[in-house]
């Protein structure tokens, strides 16, 4: 029971992180732009924020489809709680507080799949082993 519990939260997360990086890509310059936007009046100067800003819906994108199938899970998990505390302080920094629950949201689901990483039964991290 514990590996389908498991299962459930990580094709979840995954499929939320995969879905925000797909919808981003096509439309890669134009996220980008938004992105810049939103920050010119943050503490944070535009030589971070622009390269963040596309960088940002490849790693989303990649996490996704790393969690969805189970491969590399464990680095993918750190990876995906990286790229959300970096999104946490870029909230912070433009006050957008309404955006935090949902961030926060993320980095538990992050945790606990970290904390049980032992019950990763159906993914393809296991067909590594053998």
């Amino acid at each position: 029971m514990e590996t389908t519990t498991y299962l459930i939260l990580r094709l979840a997360i995954g499929a939320s992180m995969f879905g925000h990086g797909l919808v981003r890509l096509p439309k890669l310059a134009i996220f980008s732009q938004w992105m810049v936007s939103s920050f010119e009046k943050s503490m944070l100067p535009k030589a971070l924020v622009v390269p963040f800003s596309y960088a940002l819906p490849f790693g989303e994108f990649l996490v996704g489809i790393l969690l969805i199938t189970g491969l590399f899970t464990k680095p993918a998990l750190f990876l995906a709680a990286l790229i959300m505390m970096i999104l946490i302080f870029g909230t912070a920094m433009i006050e957008n507080w309404e955006a935090l629950p949902s961030q926060l949201i993320h980095v538990a689901f992050f945790a606990v799949l970290l904390h049980f990483i032992q019950y990763n039964g159906w993914a393809l991290d296991n067909l590594l082993k053998q």
